[in-house]
């Protein structure tokens, strides 16, 4: 079996396991989903939820975001860890959609990197969210089942995005990054991984 026929058979497989394909997240606007994504990094889904359900009361608009007062937005997003780095780049982030793209979160990649904090895995995440566009978000989940795949042998973010990319059906991308998050949590999970429930078993040059 190939590469792309396993990755072919995992897209499958993982679909019929999820079909819900769903963010983690929980937000109502594009620009909320960036900001939850960036509250993301070294922190819990489900605590970003619980932060940005009061958060997204608090600052209700992109421009509250953009004129916060910095110690304040510090002190609402503290539960997510690195507070300060995450306040500003959410504050700036915020202030250069309004100057630059009228409020409305960019749809191509080099736009995104423009906005301070951004990313390619939270850039790949707004494409394939809010675009509907092919997009591969390489996060620890995806890196690594696609390495214990065998569809790659990086670690690097941009590096198993390249890889997956020339894998993966462009319309499956992104809803197979979803489901590679749902299960990871489920049964590959880093330590204790339930191989012997695992539906990918068939696929997995490590099976046990």
């Amino acid at each position: 079996m190939t590469k792309k026929q396993r990755a072919a058979a995992a897209v499958q497989i993982l679909k019929e396991r999820y079909p819900d394909a769903l963010c983690s997240l929980t937000y109502e606007k594009p620009y909320e989903l960036m900001i939850a994504v960036r509250l993301s990094a070294q922190c819990t889904d489900a605590r970003v939820n619980i932060v940005t359900k009061t958060l997204f009361e608090q600052y209700p608009t992109l421009r509250s975001f953009a004129e916060a007062d910095l110690p304040a937005l510090e002190e609402a997003v503290r539960p997510c860890g690195f507070y300060r780095t995450k306040a500003k780049s959410i504050r700036d982030a915020a202030k250069r959609l309004l100057e630059v793209y009228g409020g409305v979160i960019p749809d191509t990649m080099e736009e995104l990197l423009t906005l301070p904090g951004i990313g390619r895995k939270t850039a790949n995440l707004l494409l394939g969210d809010v675009y509907g566009k092919p997009a591969v978000v390489a996060d620890t989940h995806f890196i690594r089942i696609t390495g214990r795949l065998g569809l790659t042998a990086h670690k690097e973010p941009e590096k198993v995005e390249a890889d997956l990319r020339k894998l993966l059906p462009p319309e499956e991308s992104s809803d197979f990054c979803h489901r590679v998050v749902l299960f990871g949590r489920d049964v590959c999970r880093a330590r204790s991984p339930k191989c012997s429930e695992c539906p990918l078993r068939e696929l997995c040059p490590g099976k046990q």
